[in-house]
């Protein structure tokens, strides 16, 4: 059910995206554009979920741009095209995917296992797309209207890509595989700290805000001048904001295990609870923050029994 009730404005909507159906991988929505030049093959992957258009808003603007890689290679995917389609603006958040969260099916046992479901075969036909990357950027945005936030492991091959992108100024450092299902950016060589490629997601606002798409075409922005790909005075126009990151590490990641879970408030995210403040009910089990209190980082709009609700967190110096 329902966090909150009230619908938020859907400034944002689904476009056309059947002109990019047809890309040249013999993958449907993908795209890879070859310098000729030595370099990274990069990925922009946007729709890891249907309902999310930040990162649709990006992608297109890439195309509608013509920007194409000064080195290197770089890959534009839309991702979950079948939940995307199935948007309807009466029920905003009931195209988050088809069937699975296409976000939790990156581990083994899913992907070579029995699961038929539309967002697994999706993933396979994917995956080894994404296997390419020396370095993805995963766009999404959040149910609730909190600030912009970059998602990422602690594996030190990921700062550098993170001071580059500096903005959104809440970093979340999210280690191990904490989710009930492993996420994208832990897929493969993403996950491994030995291994060179990198990937990150980086949460760009409310769903359905303009603000969320001007957001994640500046960070794309900043991403491929990371890799080196476009002009100096292009990247120049989409400089980070000022300030240092606020950063945090997610501590645990609350699973609802029954249908009776309820939060203890209406929160949003970032609120920031004492130890042994009340978080929520599931079913009898009284849920309370840690001894030494926790920041709630994305809690759930629709709370659904085995899926993640929250994750609590701690701010690091």
């Amino acid at each position: 059910m329902d966090q909150h009730s009230a619908l938020p404005p859907v400034e944002l909507m689904p476009k056309d995206l059947s002109a990019y159906r047809k890309g040249n991988r013999g993958v449907d929505y993908v795209h890879t554009f070859d310098s000729g030049r030595p370099g990274p093959h990069v990925i922009v992957n946007a729709l890891t979920h249907g309902n999310e258009f930040c990162g649709m808003i990006a992608v297109t603007t890439l195309f509608e741009r013509g920007i194409r890689p000064l080195r290197g290679k770089l890959t534009l995917v839309f991702a979950n095209v079948d939940a995307y389609h199935r948007f309807d603006p009466a029920q905003p958040f009931e195209s988050r995917f088809v069937e699975r969260d296409f976000n939790r099916v990156w581990d083994l046992d899913t992907l070579e296992g029995p699961d038929e479901t539309v967002d697994v075969k999706r993933a396979r036909a994917l995956r080894h797309i994404y296997a390419e990357a020396d370095a993805l950027l995963d766009l999404h945005s959040t149910s609730y209207a909190v600030p912009p936030m970059l998602i990422h492991e602690p594996h030190e091959k990921l700062r550098p890509l993170a001071r580059h992108l500096r903005s959104p100024l809440h970093h979340v450092i999210l280690p191990g595989v904490k989710h009930p299902g492993r996420p994208l950016i832990q897929y493969g060589a993403f996950g491994d700290p030995a291994a060179t490629p990198v990937a990150l997601v980086v949460e760009c606002g409310q769903h359905f805000a303009r603000t969320s798409g001007d957001l994640a075409i500046g960070v794309t922005m900043r991403f491929l001048d990371y890799a080196g790909m476009i002009p100096a005075d292009l990247a120049a126009q989409y400089a980070p904001l000022a300030g240092e990151p606020q950063r945090y590490e997610v501590m645990d990641v609350l699973v609802a295990k029954t249908d009776q879970f309820r939060f203890a408030a209406p929160f949003v995210g970032f609120e920031e609870l004492a130890g042994g403040a009340l978080i929520a009910v599931d079913g009898d089990e009284e849920i309370r923050a840690p001894k030494g209190g926790c920041t709630l980082i994305m809690p759930a709009r629709r709370i659904l029994k085995g899926r993640d609700v929250v994750s609590l967190a701690r701010p690091l110096a």
